[in-house]
This record gives structure tokens, sequence and C-alpha cells, in this order.
């Protein structure tokens, strides 16, 4: 993936905040499949790309990308909460833990993505 030039984006798909990270996701509902598969960009700068079987309708996929994160992170199914983008394909993420450990969890995902 290209480092974005200007415009302020942010260069990674995820933040550090207090006990946490505050990761972007790009949702497709409704998939054949249940996966995080690689990162895209967005007008907000890169995201993880997520799929999920569930229709967007009563948050079902918003609850079905907690629980996907959540197990592809091998973290607690509460550990993972939407942040921000309830009605929208592009959704963030709170994770709760250490940031730094966080980092490095999220850094070891991606470099899973270029195998």
């Amino acid at each position: 993936m290209s480092q974005p030039s200007g415009g302020g984006r942010a260069h990674r798909a995820w933040r550090h905040d207090t006990a946490c990270v505050i990761a972007r996701f790009r949702l497709t509902p409704k998939s054949s499949k249940e996966a995080v598969d690689g990162l895209v960009e967005t007008p907000d700068g890169p995201a993880f790309q997520a799929h999920v079987r569930e229709l967007p309708e009563d948050g079902e996929a918003n609850r079905a990308l907690e629980e996907l994160v959540a197990r592809w992170l091998g973290l607690a199914k509460h550990s993972v909460s939407l942040s921000k983008g309830g009605k929208s394909r592009l959704k963030s993420l709170r994770i709760e833990g250490d940031p730094n450990a966080l980092d490095k969890l999220l850094q070891d995902r991606i470099s899973q993505f270029k195998k």
C-alpha cells in the first residue's frame, strides 16, 4: 500500500486512543464469506476490508463485524465495539487493550495479507 501524499490523511488504518485503538473498517454485508482480507483506500485513509454474511438490518452486520474482528485478533468479544459509522459501510471500531500491544498485533495481521 502506498503512503498518502499530503491532505493530512492517516497512513494507517488505526490510531491510538486512551487504553484502546480506533480502527477503520470498510464493511461488505451479505457476503458469501466472513473475513478481514486486506486494506483498501477510503476518503478517510486506509481501512481494513471486512466481509460478513449478515444483512445490514437492525445492527446485525455491525454486531457480526465486532465478533469477526474479535476472532481475527484473538480477543474477547467485549473488547471490540462500534465507535462510529452505524449506518455507513465505513466503520470505526474501538478495540480495548494496550495500544502498543494492539499496534503490534494489527501490524502482524497486515503482514499476513501480503503473503
